[in-house]
């Protein structure tokens, strides 16, 4: 085995230490920031955004994730409103996937495994084609499922094709859970990565050991994938993985696609509050990103 570690550590790819502090942030200085997944409307991100207003919490991303494809240019048009208004990050997420698909295998058991991918050319195709239209009504947050999908979307912004602001993160349900495979997809160009929900803390620091990007990490989860909730360990999530991106609300919907209403909007930013309360109490020396970040992917 030590042979092998050592070729690992060749690679950038070490074994840490059980009191692991991740010595990374965020070019502001900031170690965490705060995400609500599952915003699929305009109305129910007023709401939000409302809310976390009334609670002086500063919400740094909004994530969409039933797909850009399921909203109209207007209700687009009006969430980069929100998002520019406010000063956050907005993301959408890419439509086609292997669920939405002609695909039979993927509702089987085994079948699953394939995730939110992409099958075939021309759902590749697309998939291209859902994300430039984000990016021309001024979106500049796309997660992503499919790894192939990343390796075309990076060759687009580095030639142009797409604005060269555009941020990708990957979603945790692409599968990826090891530190080899986090930096594979630094090195194709993702920006953020959300790993497998239940990692533990000595995984969790092992993939930010070999990276620098954002890691984006559930502090709950929704019945469809767990239903965990993870506040106690948020001051590790911290400790070990900054710069992180703490996804909290989770727990309100029932998977991953929930039409989240305005109550429930509400109610996953009272899960942020219970969040932010274990931070204040248990690593109050803990660094927020500012509000408004100049490395934020605002809308345009």
């Amino acid at each position: 085995m030590e042979n092998t570690k050592r070729f690992l550590e060749k690679l950038g790819i070490d074994e840490v230490s059980n009191d692991y502090v991740s010595p990374k942030r965020f070019s502001d200085g900031g170690q965490y920031r705060f995400e609500v997944p599952g915003i699929q409307s305009p109305k129910t991100m007023a709401a939000l955004l409302e809310e976390a207003g009334k609670n002086d919490i500063f919400i740094h991303r909004v994530t969409q994730t039933k797909g850009i494809m399921m909203l109209t240019d207007e209700e687009i048009a009006e969430m980069v409103a929100l998002a520019k208004d406010y000063g956050c990050e907005l993301f959408l997420s890419v439509g086609p996937r292997a669920t939405y698909d002609t695909s039979a295998t993927v509702h089987t058991k085994e079948g699953s495994r394939i995730g939110y991918r992409l099958r075939g050319y021309d759902n590749l195709v697309y998939a291209i084609e859902d994300v430039k239209r984000a990016c021309r009504l001024g979106v500049r947050g796309i997660l992503l499922y499919d790894e192939g999908l990343l390796w075309v979307l990076n060759q687009m912004r580095e030639d142009g094709e797409i604005p060269s602001n555009v941020h990708f993160k990957l979603s945790a349900h692409a599968g990826h859970s090891n530190p080899a495979s986090a930096k594979l997809l630094e090195q194709q160009g993702l920006d953020s990565l959300n790993p497998v929900r239940d990692l533990q803390i000595p995984m969790l620091a092992a993939i930010r050991n070999a990276t620098d990007i954002a890691l984006d990490l559930h502090t709950e989860n929704p019945k469809s994938t767990g239903g965990f909730i993870r506040h106690y360990e948020v001051p590790k999530f911290i400790q070990v993985a900054s710069p992180v991106y703490l996804k909290t609300g989770g727990s309100v919907a029932a998977n991953h696609n929930w039409d989240t209403t305005v109550s429930e909007a509400i109610a996953r930013m009272k899960q942020v509050k219970l969040v932010k309360r274990m931070i204040d109490e248990y690593c109050p020396d803990a660094i927020v990103s500012p509000d408004k970040s100049s490395d934020l992917a605002v809308p345009e």
